[in-house]
This record gives C-alpha cells, sequence and structure tokens, in this order.
C-alpha cells in the first residue's frame, strides 16, 4: 500500500476532505515527539471531526537537529500517521490521525515558526519539551541563564535558537501587531508544569524584553495539566511490524497503551477546544491528579530502570515477570509513597496502583527500560525526591530508596550490567562538570551530583549507611542479587 493509499484511507475513516482546507491550525505544539503524538493528537484527532471543533488543528514545530528524520517522514505524508493501541489482553487498535495539519522545522524555517506563533488563528502554544528542557535549576529553582543559547538570544532577539527565543519573538510579534493574548500549555511531567512554565518563559522574557514581559503578564495563561499514556519509542523493527499488521505504508507509525488520561486546569486566556467530549477532564485545580502520577508512575518507573537494566532486563513488561522487581516495585509504592498521595476525589488508590502494575507488565506495548532510564538527571528531582524527603523526617523504611539510588550511580559509573554486558547511557543534561561526582571512589560525592545537590542526602547517617552499603554490594554481586536480600 502506497503513502497515498495511506492518505486516503486515512481521509475515507474520517470522512473529511482530502486536502483538510477547512481545519485551521488553533493550536501550535512544539516538542512532536511519540508521545505527542499518541496522547494530545489522539484527543484532537477525535474532537476536530466534530464540524464545530475544525479551528483546532495542530501545528507541530520541531526545534532540534536530530528532529529532521521525524519532521521528513511527517512532511513527506502531509502530518498524517498511524496510531496503534495495544491492550493488555492483545487487543489492537488502529486510528489514523488527521489533526497534525501541518509540520515545521524550525531550523530549517526559523521565520514561518515565529509567524504560526504570532498567527491571529493561534489560541494555544502546547509544548512537550521534556522535563529538563524548562532550562530550571533543581537546586534553587531560578531559570539558568548561562546556557550558550540563551546567552545568544538575550543579546539577538532576531536569531532565536531555543524554545524561550521563539516563543519570545512570537509574542513579540503579537504584541506589536495588537493580537490578543494565547495560553501556553505544558504537557509535560512537572509538578504544577503551568506554574514552571510560567517562571520558566516570564524569567528569560524580562531578562530579554521588559516591555514584553509586561504583555506577557497580562496576556498569556499558564494552565497546570497531567498526562498519562505509556508510549515507547518507535524504532526501526516497530515500524516494519506495524505497518505489516496494519497493511499500510507509514514512515513514522506510532504505537502506545490504551489507557489515557489528561486533566487540564480550566485556565485559557483566548478559548480552547471542547476536549471534554472527547474525554479530558478539566478543573480548578490538578494538584491532586498530578501528584498522583509523578509520585505513583513517574516515581516507580524510575524506581524499576536502573535496577532491571542492570539485572539485564531490557523489557518492562518481561522485567515486571521477576517476582523481586514486582515486589520491590509494590512496596515502594504502597509503603514507601502512599501515605503521602492524597488520592484525588472519586479515585480509588488502590485501583490506581494495582491498574498501574498491570499497565507496567502489558506485553502488547513492551515498553523499553532504556526509556525508562533515559535522562534520570531530569527526573529525580521531580518524581523521587519530594517523598524522599518527608520519608526522611519521618523516620521511615529507607532501603529502596538508598538501593535505587545506589542502582542509579551504578548504572552511570560502570556501564556494565550484571551479566558483563556494556551500554550507553543517554543523560542529555549531563555535563564535563558532573563527571567527578560520578568518577569518584567515594560514593558519598554522588550525593552532591547535580539531581540530588538541593537535598541534604549526604548528611543524613541512616540514608547513607544504607547507600553506601548497597554500593559496595552491588558492585560485588550485582543489583539482582542485592535486591533479593532487600526483600
Amino acid at each position: 500500500m502506497t503513502v497515498n493509499h495511506l492518505k486516503r484511507q486515512i481521509n475515507n475513516d474520517l470522512n473529511t476532505s482530502t486536502n483538510r482546507q477547512d481545519l485551521t491550525c488553533g493550536i501550535v505544539h512544539i516538542g512532536v515527539g511519540n508521545f505527542h503524538r499518541a496522547h494530545q493528537q489522539y484527543y484532537t484527532n477525535q474532537l476536530v471531526i466534530d464540524p464545530s471543533q475544525r479551528a483546532w488543528g495542530i501545528c507541530g514545530v520541531a526545534l532540534l537537529p536530530s528532529d529532521e528524520p521525524l519532521v521528513r517522514a511527517l512532511q513527506g505524508q502531509e502530518g498524517r500517521y498511524s496510531l496503534t493501541t495495544c491492550s493488555a489482553s492483545g487487543k489492537y487498535e488502529l486510528h489514523h490521525i488527521e489533526s497534525l495539519k501541518e509540520i515545521i522545522w524550525g531550523i530549517e524555517d526559523p521565520q514561518t515558526v515565529i509567524d504560526k506563533i504570532a498567527s491571529p488563528d493561534t489560541k494555544i502554544i502546547s509544548l512537550t519539551i521534556t522535563e529538563g528542557g524548562y532550562n530550571m535549576d533543581s537546586k534553587d529553582g531560578d531559570f539558568k541563564f548561562d546556557d550558550p543559547k540563551i546567552q545568544s538570544e538575550l543579546k539577538n532577539r532576531t536569531k532565536p535558537q531555543s524554545v524561550f527565543g521563539f516563543i519570545a519573538a512570537g509574542l513579540r510579534q503579537r504584541m506589536k501587531a495588537g493580537t490578543s493574548g494565547v495560553t501556553i500549555l505544558s504537557c509535560d511531567n512537572l509538578q504544577h508544569n503551568g506554574d514552571t512554565a510560567k517562571k520558566a518563559f516570564s524569567s528569560f522574557i524580562q531578562a530579554q524584553d521588559s516591555d514584553l514581559a509586561v504583555w506577557l503578564a497580562e496576556n498569556v495563561t499558564f494552565p497546570n495539566s497531567m498526562v498519562d499514556r505509556i508510549t515507547p519509542t518507535t524504532n526501526a523493527e516497530d515500524i516494519i511490524w506495524l505497518n505489516k499488521k496494519n497493511q499500510i505504508q507509514d514512515q513514522a507509525p506510532v504505537y502506545c497503551e490504551d489507557y489515557v488520561q489528561w486533566v487540564i486546569e480550566d485556565n485559557f486566556i483566548a478559548g480552547r477546544p471542547e476536549w471534554e467530549k472527547v474525554g479530558v477532564q478539566f478543573t480548578d485545580d490538578v494538584t491532586a491528579f498530578e501528584h498522583m502520577k509523578l509520585s505513583l508512575l513517574n516515581a516507580s518507573h524510575t524506581m524499576l530502570s536502573y535496577p532491571a537494566f542492570l539485572a539485564g532486563y531490557r523489557k518492562v513488561d518481561e522485567a515486571m515477570e521477576n517476582q523481586y522487581l514486582y515486589r520491590y516495585l509494590s512496596d515502594f509504592m504502597n509503603i514507601d509513597i502512599t501515605p503521602y498521595v492524597p488520592a484525588p476525589d472519586n479515585t480509588d488508590l488502590n485501583q490506581y496502583k494495582s491498574t498501574l502494575l498491570e499497565r507496567f507488565a502489558n506485553r502488547s506495548v513492551s515498553d523499553q527500560v532504556s526509556r525508562l532510564c533515559f535522562d534520570g538527571i531530569s527526573k529525580f528531582p521531580v518524581y523521587i525526591l519530594p517523598n524522599l524527603e518527608h520519608m526522611l523526617n519521618d523516620g521511615r523504611d529507607l532501603k529502596r530508596a538508598a538501593f535505587g539510588i545506589a542502582a542509579y550511580r551504578h548504572y552511570l559509573k560502570y556501564k556494565r550490567d550484571d551479566n558483563g554486558e556494556s551500554y550507553d547511557i543517554a543523560e542529555p543534561w549531563l555535563m564535563q562538570s558532573d563527571l567527578a561526582f560520578i568518577e569518584s571512589e567515594d560514593p558519598t560525592q554522588f550525593l552532591r551530583f547535580k539531581p540530588f545537590h538541593n537535598t541534604a542526602l549526604h548528611i543524613h547517617g541512616s540514608f547513607v549507611s544504607l547507600y553506601q552499603f548497597y554500593c559496595g554490594a552491588i558492585k560485588k554481586h550485582g543489583a539482582m542479587q542485592v535486591l533479593k536480600t532487600i526483600l
């Protein structure tokens, strides 16, 4: 089946016109990765079938050099792609996604990106730029101005390089044209992600253009939101099997679990899609939802990732079949985290945790452990440390937390698993200056490493003793043998 056939099939399934001329881009989304294409696009794709919602198409923006292959693939298909949802029972469902009407690569065409942000049609600028993409210092919570791109943009407003420079340029163009306000909607896994986005963009813009900072304060809103859908990386082998299963030729397919959730604070200055028609939940306060999700799902993923990887597992579902890893994760959720997670209204916390374990074990999704290991520098301060500080203050059992951090150190330092297999680490925010904390033979130096330098872990004697013991034991016996002694 040709790409044109794929396009025709998509159009037939959605009963829309082939050229989608009646679909307007009311949303500019920055960071068109797999999660966005399985989550926000999934909801919006269902919604824009409604004739009253055709003003909410999405223009995707990519800003990184590494984005080029995906951009080219999507441009070749006019933004269309397939999404396959995979249930734990082995049921697969194909969705043809039509809501991504445009895709722009900022490195190639920066002015078009700025013009789309500035367009009167654009009412929402949404973001999936990863936890670390907001450029906030985990130690003091302030915006970091020392990045070379940021320094360049502060000196030259006309040549944006980062997400901050591009959005500032687009907002400045809106301000000068007298265009109405806009909402910046973070869809990243951060506690109070809208508040974080507001602080990051406000800090940058205040330093770059004080007049624009005044306009932003009056004309831009930053809702908080909670997003949830397990979405693996799609590699070359996945593209082959997805196309074979679905009998199509798609150069940019995505697959994910069938579970999906999106909770958003209803704070949109320029209007919004009626996403509630397709299952999105709007609320005045997302705090309880995001705290539950970050503390249980995201934290559990991080706690599982390094011990499982060191034990030789490369698929999450296979790791969950190991009775020791399964119990370790269950105990982490039930003993360590549950006392600090109030359930949102109408939520059964025990059922939520049980469902999480089932989702992790979903063989049809078969998520990659390496994906969970990615960017621990950004994950530990957000997912693990807030509750760990409560545990330290309350004198709770610290052995699972100490073991998890010892496993993270071992993963970064030795780059060899229990079976002797070597691997590459993926830490995009790891700097040369960080290596001394990792390479030191004194394990306590690691507790001063970037993810932990805003804590006092290194002075908590009970924690340090456990952590030092586990560092030595993992090196001597391997992660799995040490885990068995913990249980």
